[in-house]
């Protein structure tokens, strides 16, 4: 008989990886605050969050109870034709906490579902306005998720778009942001220009832009210039371009605002939400818009906006994340993005001095080293999982987006040991 680990290398296709030569997989036995532990008993600091979401670290007693609370009274009902408490009272927060103008909400499974429904939402506005509009407008670099139309607006040199072309609608995709965040700005930035005549030229066939605001995530960990977003909305109003913001990475206080969008002080049209939206704990996805762009929707041939997800608004998904909302407010998340932001920016800004490094940046509570070529992904696995700490590279990156919940000398651990690998190029490249 196959052992578990054994069984798991034969049978079970993990994210991203081979099931001919699959990376290695570490059994997690149970999670607590930031730390896993394994089968073997050994404990990891997380420096991930579990892909960006357990912002309050793991198995934490007020997201337990609010689960078991809602578990006693129903785990899941229909969404069409039903409502209930705790999606009502998640959507009234979520109302609260962004801006005037977003009202209306759509709850939704997974970030990558809600990139679809916002890009429905673009479609089918501007179908009920009588025009036919088929293209979306959005950033090289830029990534939105693994479904079909999200991929659409993905970065089009990545291996994902190249091996589904042909397949996949055709988009336009402006070149990358030049000017970092911080950056002096540069009123006549190419990559600006290119963006503005993309839209000069085809904004007529635009349904919308879409982009991640601030911080492109797994596009490239790049974080751009607020002034590049401010006038990627004033463009938008100057050709009346519905504007989507995919703030499913960013969101809840991970680029030290509560939404990315807040840096530039501007307001989308359609705002996407996920990941940390219920911890980590469950999934769920969030998208947000104005009012007249519902209205609109509901007013076309259709009479509705087309999509309904079985397990739309589950009710122990809504529950939790409401728990989620509240520790927000009350664990003060600034202060704790603060002090996260000061250490990797003590910790991580000399590796820019090691040869083998390209670029060191630190946004709130992302810390990121790129390397010069990509890293050997099992070799540091293996690597920083007998340093005890659980970081997951991907390309030439080395990244860091902890839970807020994380100490500083646990912080500091995950940043030695990725110090520590920095000076090992023989693990680090294999």
């Amino acid at each position: 008989m196959l052992t578990n680990l054994e069984f798991d290398r034969q049978h079970i296709w993990h994210p991203y990886t081979s099931m001919v030569d699959p990376l290695p997989c570490y059994p997690v036995q149970s999670a607590n605050g930031v730390e896993l532990q394994l089968t073997d008993g050994s404990k990891l600091i997380d420096g991930m969050s579990s892909w960006w979401a357990a912002i309050h670290g793991y198995n934490h007693p007020r997201l337990n109870q609010a689960v078991s609370e809602q578990l006693a009274k129903m785990s899941h009902v229909m969404f069409g034709g039903i409502t209930h408490q705790p999606a009502i009272e998640l959507c009234r927060r979520l109302v609260a906490i962004t801006a005037d103008e977003l009202e209306c909400v759509f709850l939704a499974d997974s970030g990558s579902v809600a990139v679809e429904v916002a890009m429905k939402m673009a479609l089918q506005y501007w179908q009920a306005k009588g025009q036919t509009r088929r293209k979306f407008l959005t950033l090289n670099h830029g990534y939105h998720g693994d479904t079909f139309g999200a991929m659409s607006v993905c970065d089009p040199h990545n291996s994902m778009h190249r091996l589904y072309r042909g397949f996949l609608p055709d988009n336009l995709f402006a070149s990358g942001v030049d000017i970092p965040f911080g950056a002096k700005w540069n009123e006549n930035d190419s990559s600006l220009n290119h963006f503005s005549s993309l839209l000069q030229q085809h904004h007529t066939d635009i349904a919308a832009v879409i982009l991640e605001p601030i911080v492109q995530g797994a596009g490239g960990m790049r974080f751009y210039h607020v002034n590049y977003l401010k006038q990627i909305r004033r463009l938008c109003d100057e050709y009346q371009i519905l504007l989507i913001s995919d703030e499913i990475a960013t969101g809840f206080g991970r680029t030290g605002e509560l939404f990315a969008c807040q840096h530039a002080q501007i307001v989308a049209d359609i705002q996407c939400m996920g990941k940390a939206l219920t911890g980590g704990y469950m999934t769920l996805s969030a998208v947000i818009t104005k009012r007249n762009i519902a209205e609109t929707i509901s007013q076309g041939d259709a009479g509705c906006f087309m999509h309904g997800p079985t397990f739309m608004a589950n009710p122990l998904a809504c529950a939790v994340a409401c728990a989620s909302l509240d520790l927000l407010a009350e664990n003060r998340w600034q202060q704790q993005v603060k002090n996260i932001a000061v250490v990797l920016e003590q910790e991580l800004r000399p590796l820019a001095e090691s040869p083998y490094v390209q670029d060191v940046r630190v946004l709130g509570a992302i810390g990121v080293v790129e390397m010069t070529k990509p890293v050997n992904m099992a070799s540091l696995q293996k690597f920083f999982v007998r340093q005890g700490v659980w970081i997951r590279p991907f390309g030439k990156l080395i990244y860091l987006m902890p839970p807020f919940v994380i100490e500083s000398e646990q912080l500091c651990r995950l940043t030695h040991a990725i110090a520590e690998a920095v000076s090992r190029p023989d693990v680090v490249f294999g």
